[in-house]
């Protein structure tokens, strides 16, 4: 029913068993069936089939999907070509403006950074249209919990982003190794709040140069 990269399919096979999960799948078929779910089913991993678990530098954690035609695509917070950029991505963009002195790309599909090892993911991997944290509570936060805990467990240091309440709750489960930033939501209820001026994505690169990696490239 979903795609999933052998790599990630490997170390999650133990989910994939359990009574949740298998609730879960039922619930997202007659989902499927009924309603306009976003993503599309085969992007609904798109953030895993996107960066394989040992490539992951920064891992971002955002909610659920848009819930709006055409904007959806599997990776937390980006859209695809040719969609306006929503507003919570249009103050990540001036935020990392400001920040790095660079100029963002003028589309919203972040894919570009998930080939470099950016992990964007929402806690709930699916949303029925125009119903914002419709499938909230359904078990997907359980499955996505286990990712994190699968990514903290990793010697490789990495830095997690969690902005706003909902991703900032990951936080106490997050091994000393890797450097958690954590920052108001970027959406504009919570921006002027602390996120403008958080400066995360220097911090970012300068941890990951710190470890021997190679910085992300935000623009």
């Amino acid at each position: 029913m979903i795609r999933i990269t052998k790599n990630w399919a490997e170390k999650l096979a133990p989910e994939f068993q359990k009574p949740y999960f298998k609730d879960l799948q039922k619930f997202l078929e007659e989902e499927y069936s009924k309603y306009d779910i976003y993503p599309a089913m085969e992007n609904i991993f798109a953030a895993l089939n996107a960066t394989k678990f040992e490539d992951v530098k920064v891992v971002i954690i955002g909610q659920d999907p848009y819930h709006e035609p055409g904007q959806a695509h599997g990776l937390a917070f980006s859209v695809q070509d040719g969609v306006e950029l929503p507003p919570s991505l249009v103050n990540i963009y001036k935020e990392i403006e400001d920040d790095l002195g660079v100029k963002c790309l003028k589309t919203g599909n972040l894919t570009r950074w998930a080939k470099q090892g950016v992990l964007l993911l929402n806690t709930s991997l699916t949303v029925r249209r125009a119903n914002a944290n419709s499938h909230r509570g359904k078990g997907w936060e359980t499955f996505t919990n286990q990712i994190i805990n699968l990514l903290s467990q990793r010697k490789d240091p990495m830095v997690f982003m969690l902005w706003g309440s909902n991703a900032q709750a990951f936080a106490p489960q997050i091994a000393p190794q890797h450097l958690v930033l954590k920052a108001p939501h970027p959406s504009p209820l919570s921006a002027y709040r602390g996120f403008f001026g958080c400066k995360h994505f220097s911090k970012a690169n300068n941890f990951l140069a710190a470890h021997g990696k190679t910085p992300i490239d935000w623009h």
